[in-house]
């Protein structure tokens, strides 16, 4: 399979999450992916996410529900370990839709409401530092 080659950041679409044109930082640095998540709720056996940011206003604060999710332990840039609910979605680069785990965590003060981590782009993307948007610019008719 031909990697492509994609920027630092990119707009990208989550239809599971109802969420698009959604700005992403491409991470080489992070292994998994996380998105932004303004409230987690357990109830009973689901997971009920509400994706709001001011900041983000495609983050409109709709809630999603999911019946299938895992915890995992993430390490921060800072050394950290935090414990996070992990789901399973969908995200589309290149118009081609692709399986990923995000992890959910409160990004309300961070420039980009998802980090795309190494493992989602191993075996697909190559990163040029020096290009932005290249899955949003090649979807543009």
């Amino acid at each position: 399979m031909t990697k492509k080659i994609i920027g630092r950041v990119d707009k990208v679409d989550f239809p599971k999450l109802n969420l698009y044109n959604i700005d992403v930082k491409i991470d080489s640095g992070a292994y998994t992916s996380a998105i932004h998540c303004s409230e987690v709720k357990v109830d009973g056996n689901t997971l009920r996410c509400t994706f709001y940011s001011k900041g983000h206003p495609n983050f409109s604060g709709k809630e999603v529900v999911f019946k299938n999710f895992t915890q995992t332990d993430v390490k921060s840039s800072n050394g950290f370990k935090e414990n996070r609910f992990k789901i399973k979605s969908e995200v589309i680069f290149f118009g081609k839709t692709y399986k990923i785990n995000l992890t959910l965590s409160t990004r309300d003060d961070m420039k980009f409401p998802v980090l795309i981590g190494r493992q989602f782009l191993s075996k697909k993307f190559i990163i040029d530092v020096d290009l932005e948007n290249q899955s949003f610019n090649s979807s543009k008719h």
